[in-house]
C-alpha cells in the first residue's frame, strides 16, 4: 500500500523557549523567515505526502492561522506589485492539511493515537518538528523507500555522542541487512549512558504501519509519566519486524536555544539576502572575542 499520510505532533508546551512560547507556538519560531513547521511540512511534500494532519493543542492556532489564506494581505501585495512575497505567501495555503487536538499534553504516543480516524488502515509517516533535515533524498522519502520494499515499519537513527543517550530513543541493533537498514532487538527510551545499547539514536522520523494504533491504546505511561511512542514501537517489534534507517544527511535540532541559535545562523549564512552582512557580523565578533596580544612593559 503506498504511503500517502504524516501526522506532525504539535501540541507541545514548548517549555524550553519560555517566555517567548507563552504566547506563540514554538513551532511558529522562524528560521530567519518561514517558521520552522512550514520546513517540516515542505519536506512531507517534496517525499510525495498527499496529507497531512497536525495534531495541536491549546494556543495553536496560528499554525492553522500560517497555512491558510489571507485575502487581505495577497490583495496588498498584488496592488503593490509585489508578486515575489505574493508568491511565497500563496506557496502556503494549497497544501492538503487538516487539524486535531491534543486535550492534554500526554506524551507522542498519545498524541499519535489521536491521528488513527485519519490514517484508518494506511501505512504513514510522524515528523517531528525539533528536528529539520537536510539531504540530496529528504529523509521521509528515505523511508518510504525503505517501506516500499520491506513493508515494515521503520524508524530514523543517526549516531550520537554515547553522553547524550540520555536525551533520545535508542536502539539495540541485532545486525545491519543492507547498507544503513538494520534490524532491531529492542527500542529504549532515553536510558542512561551506562544502559544504552547502542548510539543510534532516533531523530524524529518514523514510518509505521497502523497496527501501531491498538498498542498505543493499552500503552502505559512510561518515562516522564507519559504514553511513548518509542515504549508502543517496541511492542510492535514483537510482533512483525521494525526496522531502522541510518541517516547520513544534515540533522539540525531546532527543539533546544543553542540548536535554534546555529540553525539560524547556518541558514542566514545561506540566504543570499544576509549571508554577506552575517558572515562579515560574525567575523568582527570572532575578532572582538579573540584575546588580545600583552604588550611589553
Amino acid at each position: 500500500m503506498k504511503v500517502r499520510k504524516a501526522v506532525i505532533p504539535a501540541a507541545g508546551l514548548g517549555t524550553r523557549f519560555l517566555p517567548a512560547t507563552k504566547a506563540m507556538p514554538k513551532e511558529m519560531l522562524p528560521i530567519i523567515d518561514r517558521p520552522t513547521i512550514e520546513f517540516i511540512v515542505k519536506e512531507a511534500i517534496d517525499s510525495g505526502i498527499e496529507d497531512i494532519l497536525i495534531v495541536t493543542g491549546k494556543g495553536k492556532q496560528p499554525i492553522e492561522n500560517h497555512f491558510d489564506s489571507n485575502p487581505e494581505l495577497e490583495a496588498n501585495l498584488k496592488e503593490k506589485g509585489k508578486s515575489h512575497l505574493l508568491k511565497l505567501v500563496q506557496e502556503t495555503t494549497n497544501i492538503n492539511l487538516f487539524f486535531i487536538r491534543q486535550p492534554h499534553p500526554n506524551g507522542l504516543g498519545d498524541a499519535v493515537l489521536r491521528a488513527r480516524d485519519f490514517i484508518d488502515n494506511e501505512p504513514f509517516v510522524v515528523m517531528l518538528g525539533d528536528d529539520l533535515m537536510r539531504d540530496k533524498v529528504p529523509l521521509t522519502k528515505q523511508l518510504i523507500d525503505r517501506y516500499d520494499k520491506t513493508h515494515a515499519s521503520t524508524l530514523a537513527v543517526m549516531r550520537v555522542p554515547h553522553a547524550k543517550t540520555k536525551d533520545y530513543g535508542i536502539i539495540e541493533p541485532i545486525s545491519e541487512l543492507d547498507h544503513g537498514l538494520y534490524d532491531v532487538k529492542s527500542f529504549v527510551e532515553k536510558p542512561a549512558p551506562k544502559d544504552a545499547p547502542s548510539e543510534l539514536a532516533i531523530i524524529g522520523r518514523y514510518l509505521l504501519t497502523p497496527e501501531i494504533f491498538d498498542l498505543l491504546e493499552t500503552q502505559k505511561p512510561g518515562k516522564d509519566h507519559e504514553i511513548q511512542l518509542t515504549d508502543a514501537i517496541d511492542r510492535l517489534n514483537a510482533t512483525q519486524r521494525v526496522f531502522a534507517h541510518e541517516f547520513t544527511g544534515e540533522r539540525f535540532d531546532v527543539g533546544n536555544k543553542f540548536g535554534y541559535l546555529k540553525t539560524a545562523i547556518q541558514f542566514g549564512l545561506e540566504n543570499p539576502e544576509i549571508k554577506d552582512d552575517l558572515t562579515k557580523y560574525l567575523k568582527e565578533v570572532g575578532e572582538r572575542l579573540e584575546p588580545k596580544p600583552q604588550q611589553k612593559k
